[in-house]
Order: structure tokens, then sequence, then C-alpha cells
């Protein structure tokens, strides 16, 4: 990924790297929903994806360290397993579609996404194990079109009753081995200086600042700015 020029795309792209990263470090998910429709504006649809799911890899390492011991390792397996299934069955099935609708795709995916979290929907099945199946797949396919495969995710962990420790590891345990088979399977594009350089920050701040931070507003801004990277990137594809 080169990054001579900062663009205007280029510097919103950096935002939504560090804002993203402030909000996984904070709180376990968040770090795509921000990130991902800047980099695809800024890269295009497959670049911007591949680009998105590598940052994100990184944007659970460091929380990972601090949270890892809360993780449910039969808890993310269940999650696991059908993600990793349909991640190349998804990326087999999407090969060859035009950049466009792929972007278009994305942009609806977060809205979508964006309205089913902020809705505070409890679903009940979602605890069975067709629950979890259906959860994973649905995390792979949104993975492979638009790089936001965490908000089934953060669905699943919404109905599981977990506390926010345990959340916090579950997702970033999950979220590292996901994006990196999703990276695997797209080709890996390695970020430039100025992504790692704006991760680090992003992810800093948010391990010093979620002690501080109310956790009901931190969500509620990390939802409204996804809203509006998706729906700047549907009327960008339109």
């Amino acid at each position: 990924m080169t990054s001579d020029l900062l663009t205007g795309e280029h510097l919103l792209a950096l935002a939504g790297v560090l804002l993203g990263a402030l909000a996984q470090a904070a709180t376990g998910m968040g770090f795509s929903l921000l990130a991902a429709p800047v980099m695809v504006l800024h890269l295009g649809p497959r670049d911007g994806v591949a680009a998105t799911v590598v940052l994100a890899v990184l944007s659970s390492v460091v929380p990972l360290l601090r949270d890892g011991r809360h993780a449910r390792p039969g808890e993310v397996a269940r999650l696991l397993v059908p993600a990793l299934v349909c991640t190349p069955l998804a990326a087999l099935a999407l090969r060859g579609v035009d950049t466009r609708w792929l972007a278009l795709a994305a942009g609806a995916g977060v809205i979508i996404a964006v309205c089913v979290l902020a809705s505070g929907v409890r679903w009940s099945r979602l605890r069975r194990p067709e629950g979890a199946v259906a959860v994973g797949a649905a995390s792979a396919l949104l993975n492979v079109v638009g790089g936001v495969g965490g908000p089934p995710i953060g669905l699943y962990a919404a109905n599981a009753g977990w506390q926010p420790a345990t959340t916090r590891g579950n997702l970033h345990a999950f979220f590292i081995l996901h994006n990196t088979a999703t990276a695997l399977t797209l080709g890996i594009v390695l970020p430039g200086a100025p992504e790692l350089a704006a991760l680090a920050a992003g992810t800093a701040s948010g391990m010093l600042l979620a002690p501080r931070l109310p956790v009901a507003a931190l969500r509620s801004a990390v939802l409204g700015a996804s809203l509006l990277g998706g729906i700047a990137l549907t009327v960008g594809a339109l």
C-alpha cells in the first residue's frame, strides 16, 4: 500500500483507522465498522477490504494481552468454526463480481448491521448451536464482502450475557483468528506506515481511556460514525 501523498480520502481513512482502533481496544469491537467504509473509499472494494482485515488483526493483538485471560475458548470456537468454514466459500462465490456491487453490498451491510446493533434486539435462538452457526456464517459473508464481520458477533455477545471483560476477551480472540483467515483467503494487502501509526495511536488511546470512557456513549459514537461511513460508501457506489 503506497502512501506518499496524503489525499483527503487517505486522511479520512487514517481517521477511521485511529478511531476504530480506539473503539476496539476499549470495547472489543468497532474497528472494522469505523475503518472499513473509509478504507474502501480510499483503496476500492477489493484492496480496501483486504487491508482492513489485516489492520483488524493487529487492532486486537495488544488488547488481547490484557483481556485474554477472560476469554472462553469453547465460546470462541463455536463461533469461529462456522466462520472459518464459510469464509473461503463466500470468497469463491463472490469471485468475479463487479467491484461496484461489492461496494454497494458493503455499504448496505454496514447500515443494516448498525441498525440491528442499535436496536438492542434480543433473540433467544442465538444461544442455541444453530444460532452460533448462523452468526459465524453471517460474519464470514460480511467480512468477505465489506470487511465488517463484527456486527453478527456483537449481536451474539449481547444475547450471551457475558461480562464486559469476557466479551472483550472472546471478541479479540475471535477477530484475530477470523480476520487472519479472511486475509489469507482474500490475499494480504499490507498497510503502510501511516495506517500503522494511526492504529498504534488509536490502540494506545483506547487502552488508556477505556476505564474512563462511558461505554454507552462510546458505543453510540461508534454506531453513529459507522452509519455515516456506510451511507457514504453506498452513495459512492451509486
